[in-house]
């Protein structure tokens, strides 16, 4: 099982000022993200037995904006062993909707 503790991440799209830090404590995880357009974020949940992770998160944009929702990120390991976290997630509220994205850890 992948422990997650003290890893960076960035979106896999090249956002290079977006930043999110992970911990771990046995089967919970979660971390801290602010950058770029995001002013602050966090995200909290757990391990699955599967290694997924299943995480709740909130957003503040730097426009104000307040986001909230849920990811499934499943994991994968590149060919130079950093972690890729493919993210499944719904966001709530006035600007509900539901994706698909990837962040790889920053080494």
């Amino acid at each position: 099982m992948i422990d997650y503790d003290g890893r960076r991440f960035r979106a896999a799209d090249g956002d290079a000022e977006t930043v999110a830090v992970y911990h771990q404590q046995d089967d919970l995880v979660w971390g801290e993200v602010a950058g770029g357009a995001i002013r602050r974020g966090w995200t909290a949940g757990t391990r699955q037995p599967d290694g997924s992770l299943a995480m709740g998160y909130t957003i503040v944009f730097v426009t104000g904006e307040v986001v909230c929702g849920h990811t499934v990120n499943t994991p994968e390991l590149t060919e130079d062993g950093r972690v890729r976290l493919h993210e499944v997630w719904e966001r709530y509220g006035p600007h509900a909707a539901t994706g698909t994205s990837c962040i790889e850890e920053v080494c």
